[in-house]
């Protein structure tokens, strides 16, 4: 296997250990809907079932379809990002970084829905009234390297004009 497949692998599989654990300590530790203040007006920990995809959409329980519909679509994307690994330069780090942190947190969250049928989120950011939808350290791994990736690619465009 190639340096960079076993790159993207070790950190998605690091991605998955770490989500999976957090979940399994959520869920040992957290009731349904409870919520754990750690730090007040900010941070708290809440328990909650995600039917959809990020940020609750389609989040409806009495809704069979969204859950399998976003695992077929998970395998998928985790299926092209593989793909896409192939044309990424040896040493071009980030973008396998990113690339791991979207498999890795993909994966994290497919296990859950082959598991449970939803995603387990656990954490809540706010400020006053305004809370961030609840999520987990698979959701910030894709939205991190999500970003990574667009950032890759603006420089890659910036270089080539």
């Amino acid at each position: 296997m190639a340096a960079r497949y076993r790159f993207v692998a070790l950190l998605a599989l690091a991605v998955l250990v770490a989500d999976l654990g957090s979940k399994a300590a959520a869920l040992a530790r957290i009731g349904p809907w409870e919520r754990i203040e750690v730090i007040p007006g900010f941070f708290d920990l809440i328990l909650v079932a995600n039917y959809g995809a990020a940020f609750g959409f389609l989040n409806r329980a009495e809704w069979g379809w969204p859950s399998l519909f976003f695992a077929g679509f998970t395998c998928l994307a985790v299926v092209v990002l593989l793909w896409l690994v192939r044309g990424v330069a040896e040493g071009d780090r980030w973008h396998l970084a990113a690339i791991g942190l979207v498999v890795g947190g993909a994966l994290g969250n497919l296990v859950d829905r082959l598991r449970f049928g939803y995603v387990v989120d656990f954490l809540d950011v706010y400020v006053g009234d305004w809370h961030w939808p609840a999520f987990n350290v698979a959701d910030a791994a894709i939205c991190v390297g999500a970003g990574l990736l667009a950032w890759r690619m603006l420089a890659a465009e910036g270089a080539a004009h």
